[in-house]
């Protein structure tokens, strides 16, 4: 069947059903973070990611925003909220794995983390959560009331 074989009804109805579909469902906990980035998990290098989020907690796009050494990847504000504005984003998620397994965030982490904070207030895109990912699990800075 081609476009011809349908009343303009039909069409928009495919349409609005296509993009319904297509639709992202948004971001509820931590844990579905985790679940979207877990393909980092076991990467031997830290990798430093930002999600943009829409007003609704959405994905609008997911981006690593640096790639680092064994133990630390450099990041600035800049480079992480460039996304953010071009995206237009409500909010945004960052996470980094940690290689070496260790759950527990480092001084450089926290020290990071509050610079994002500071931030994001100045340019009205909330840092809505930080994560640490490895292969047996998280930590979020949210979940744990530091955000």
């Amino acid at each position: 069947m081609n476009a011809r074989d349908y009343s303009f009804e039909e069409l928009i109805a495919l349409v609005e059903e296509k993009a319904r579909e297509e639709q992202p469902e948004a971001v509820k906990r931590a844990a579905d973070v985790y679940k979207h980035l877990y393909k980092y998990a076991n990467e031997s290098r830290e990798h430093f990611i930002a999600l943009t989020l829409d007003g609704a907690s959405r994905i609008i796009e997911t981006r690593v925003i640096s790639i680092g050494t064994l133990s630390q990847s450099l990041v600035h504000p800049r480079e992480v909220f460039r996304p953010a504005i071009q995206d237009n984003a409500a909010g945004i998620i960052v996470a980094h794995n940690h290689p070496s397994g260790t759950l527990e965030p480092s001084r450089a982490d926290n020290t990071v983390t509050n610079r994002l904070r500071e931030a994001g207030q100045i340019l009205g895109v909330d840092l809505l959560d930080h994560l640490i990912i490895t292969p047996t699990g998280f930590y979020s800075y949210a979940d744990e009331g530091l955000l």
